[in-house]
């Protein structure tokens, strides 16, 4: 039987994305998509799911709360926090309010899809750019990639395209149109790059990324 699985965020572009994302494994059914909390909360008595991809910021009612109340309800399903921010008190929040995974937005891949199959409140999984929560001990499941190791190689294929883009010069509506996406995804992945490459901030990213590519000159 297929893993089915419900996606909840307020950016259609992201749901999109994150479909494609998941619907490449077989065993993943996205049985469900909502816009908000209210909306999640209100087909849930409706569907059965295990999974929620559940963003942490929407209008209304925020992810966490929604998260709290849609176990209330189904108390087995697991939840997934997805974010544009790794700060430590929204991964608090979330795993407080019963959640099994953090992600920030801009690191959705491979590792997302082993967190909708094994991720649990009492093995919670992290994305690489999330620290793990100094409460949790041992208990986290061990993440594939540390934020300290990783390098231009390193990045998602997202994130070198906007790489791509940057060293060429293009700003991040341009960047936009250029890949079919928000202008604040983009800004999520400026962010994500800058965070991986341990650079001071984005113009240094900008420096970064032209000296990085040989036609940007």
């Amino acid at each position: 039987m297929n893993l089915r699985v419900a996606l909840i965020d307020d950016h259609q572009l992201f749901r999109e994305r994150l479909r494609a994302l998941l619907e490449e494994d077989q065993e993943i059914e996205i049985v469900a998509e909502a816009g908000s909390g209210q909306e999640i909360l209100g087909i849930a008595p409706t569907i059965e799911f295990e999974v929620a991809c559940m963003d942490i910021h929407m209008p209304g009612m925020n992810g966490i709360e929604a998260t709290r109340r849609l176990l209330a309800l189904k108390p087995n399903v697991r939840v997934i926090g997805l974010s544009a921010y790794a700060d430590q008190h929204y991964v608090e929040a979330m795993l407080e309010a019963g959640a099994a995974a953090y992600f920030t937005k801009g690191d959705v891949g491979e590792d997302l899809l082993r967190a909708v199959h094994t991720a649990s409140r009492e093995r919670p999984y992290f994305g690489a750019d999330v620290s793990v929560p100094p409460a949790l001990g041992d208990t986290a499941a061990p993440q594939a990639r540390k934020p300290a190791d990783i390098d231009v190689a390193s990045l998602g294929a997202k994130e070198l395209e906007v790489m791509r883009l940057i060293a060429r010069g293009m700003a991040s509506p341009q960047i936009a149109d250029a890949l079919s996406m928000d202008t604040a995804m983009v800004e999520v992945y400026r962010r994500n790059i800058v965070r991986k490459l341990q650079l001071a901030d984005g113009a240094a990213l900008d420096e970064y990324a032209r000296r990085l590519d040989p036609d940007s000159n």
